[in-house]
């Protein structure tokens, strides 16, 4: 049997660039993409090298590689910055007077932060950490709210050299402690609480709860945002805005190491505890720095709004670290999407002036599924650029949005990377390529990527296999906080120096990649190996869904059998006859072979809180056995107990 995955999907339709877009952007050829990208590949020092001296360094690098240790690289060794002062610093004297950061909260309070006022509080900032005992090297772990202080403490753990571990403030007080325990953390920064669809959610009593017997930390900072009373310990529990008010403006920072450690962030293993992920400085803010400014063609008057929370690699990539060095100006917002009302994203676009916009597909589907009504009532003509991160988006997604929010006006980025990768690796150039939907395109700069067999051979266009990384890249993780074992097996051992980041694709004839999900997610039917991804896509063009999940079950006959957990779109009468007619439609669209042997309807599918699907539990529910792995992320258990509902 073949170990290739076979591709089912088939999506004919172009997108050139616009040409008004095209005109203004900052890549606007092919011809200048492919000699970038070929310098990049074959001379990549010098492109890498290049790249990096537009950025403050505080001492220069004596040499831009060394993969003598594969897979440990070492990127711009010798070489000092501060990643705080590449964020902020160097704006100073440009650009000081221009927002920074513009932020909502969900019930409407607006702050609008300065260069020189974000630099002045992230000093304040880090010289409160620095009078905490807090130092260099050190962990810190924050728990916090979408608010301005969330990116503040950030950068204020990066001025002084501490490592920052940013946990989600959805993550229950064991998930938490979990991290604060495998990173070894000595302080933690959080709130009161934050706003969500109106509600309050508390944080601090989630941290008291994750603390108890977890004498090494000493510190707990606390901003204050919903007023929700709280306990106090004296001593270890410190008032933020209070002591930021007591604080000096004046804060050199820490000149680090290109290969420091900047950040950890947890990701969660398929079974077993979180990955502890290891970004280091240099290497990740030119990453993030080039990236930033090509996938979305950052220009001065843009505003720039990535809908993600600061919790995921997303916010830390792409509302962080990414868009402030490039001098841009952040949204963030505090709330969901759809509180008060559905149309809350795009009314913040209008109020704003949002011209760049990036979010998730699972949030594009959500839109779709609330209605064009809650878009028509907004003027969105000030984007220019659109994208998407987070999973594979399913062509009729890809459309709607391009569409209704984009006018038919807005390329569409369709990114492809992970927490490991740091930042983006397949993207369109939004001046430069021509995109079809549903495929992430080609690699961008220093990404030599490839569709390889099990055994490593490169497949032909089309044919289905597993995603490769063949160099390094300078964003790229370090290793798994305390588990270099597990650090070499998860990424490194499938071909000899060669990265796998778990997820099965092909590559069409034009040399355009196509994600095909997770490889844990393929289903073996009667010896074909088939992508979920495709099945999925297949489902949702039919006009009656909205979402659609799908998953393996063990079948005597089959091996597996394809079950699909659906989402049913508004005024579609769920039941056997629209499960008929559904499977129907994939056998139409993709083969016999694919047809759903079950289908399932549900109002909602099991997510993590970043928007991604969790299949590995959808399977356990088709299969009726027991969940087992980690479930920390999971948004809403309930859910998953209406899902159980099928097997009892």
């Amino acid at each position: 049997m073949s170990d290739a995955i076979e591709s089912v999907l088939h999506e004919d339709r172009t997108f050139p660039p616009p040409p008004a877009f095209q005109a203004q952007a900052r890549l606007s050829s092919l011809e200048e993409y492919e000699r970038l990208y070929e310098q990049s590949i074959q001379d990549p020092e010098t492109f890498w090298d290049g790249i990096a001296k537009e950025l403050p360094w505080i001492e220069p690098y004596q040499r831009v590689l060394d993969w003598s240790q594969a897979p440990r690289a070492q990127w711009f060794t010798g070489g000092k910055l501060n990643a705080s002062a590449v964020c902020l610093d160097q704006h100073l004297e440009s650009r000081g007077d221009q927002t920074a950061i513009l932020w909502e909260g969900e019930p409407g309070d607006v702050v609008r932060l300065t260069y020189r006022e974000l630099h002045a509080q992230v000093c304040r900032f880090a010289n409160v950490l620095r009078e905490r005992g807090i130092k260099r090297g050190d962990r810190v772990a924050i728990y916090m709210p979408m608010i301005p202080e969330l990116a503040m403490a950030v950068l204020a753990c990066a001025r002084i050299g501490a490592v920052h571990s940013v946990v989600f403030a959805g993550f229950s007080a064991q998930a938490l402690a979990d991290r604060i325990d495998d990173g070894g953390c000595t302080a933690v920064i959080t709130a009161d609480g934050g706003w969500r669809r109106g509600k309050v959610l508390p944080l601090k009593p989630a941290v008291d709860e994750a603390l108890v017997g977890r004498e090494g930390v000493h510190t707990v900072l606390v901003a204050r945002r919903t007023e929700n009373e709280i306990d106090w310990i004296e001593g270890r529990d410190v008032w933020l805005g209070e002591a930021l008010q007591a604080a000096s403006a004046e804060c050199a920072p820490e000149p680090m190491d290109a290969e420091d450690l900047l950040f950890l962030l947890y990701t969660s293993g398929s079974t077993g505890k979180p990955k502890g992920i290891m970004h280091t400085t240099g290497g990740y803010m030119v990453g993030t720095y080039l990236t930033t400014r090509y996938v979305f063609d950052l220009r001065d008057d843009d505003v720039y709004w990535c809908t993600a929370d600061v919790g995921w690699i997303t916010g830390h990539s792409y509302i962080v670290y990414g868009p402030l060095a490039n001098g841009a100006r952040v949204v963030m917002y505090e709330g969901a999407p759809n509180a008060p009302h559905p149309g809350r994203f795009w009314e913040l676009c209008e109020k704003h002036g949002v011209t760049v916009f990036y979010t998730a597909p699972t949030a594009i589907r959500a839109f779709m599924k609330w209605g064009d009504e809650h878009v028509e009532r907004y003027d969105l003509s000030k984007l220019r650029l659109l994208g998407t991160v987070g999973e594979p988006i399913n062509p009729e997604a890809w459309i709607w949005y391009h569409r209704t929010i984009g006018g038919e006006r807005c390329p569409i980025v369709d990114t492809w990377w992970q927490t490991e990768t740091g930042g983006i690796m397949l993207t369109p150039l939004p001046g430069v390529t021509t995109t079809k939907p549903g495929s992430c395109t080609r690699p961008f700069f220093g990404v030599d990527a490839a569709v390889l067999s099990e055994s490593g051979t490169e497949l032909e266009a089309n044919q289905g296999g597993l995603l490769a990384i063949r160099r390094p890249w300078p964003s790229m993780l370090r290793g798994i906080w305390g588990d270099e074992q597990r650090f070499r097996e998860t990424y490194w051992s499938q071909w000899p120096g060669i990265y796998f980041p778990g997820d099965g694709a092909r590559r069409d004839a034009d040399g355009y990649f196509w994600i095909m999900g997770r490889v844990d997610d393929v289903i073996n039917v009667s010896g074909h190996r088939l992508s979920t991804m495709e099945v999925e896509s297949a489902l949702v063009s039919h006009e009656s869904v909205v979402e659609a999940a799908v998953v393996g079950r063990p079948d005597d006959l089959t091996g597996q059998a394809i079950v699909a957990f659906v989402t049913p779109a508004a005024g579609a009468q769920a039941g056997d006859a629209l499960a008929a007619e559904l499977a129907g439609h994939v056998a139409t669209e993709i083969g016999k072979l694919a047809r759903p042997a079950e289908i399932r309807f549900t109002d909602a599918l099991p997510k993590t809180r970043s928007g991604k699907i969790m299949r590995r539990l959808l399977r356990d529910i088709a299969a009726g056995v027991e969940i087992v792995g980690d479930t920390s992320t999971i948004e809403d258990y309930s859910v998953l107990a209406k899902l159980r509902g099928y097997d009892d």
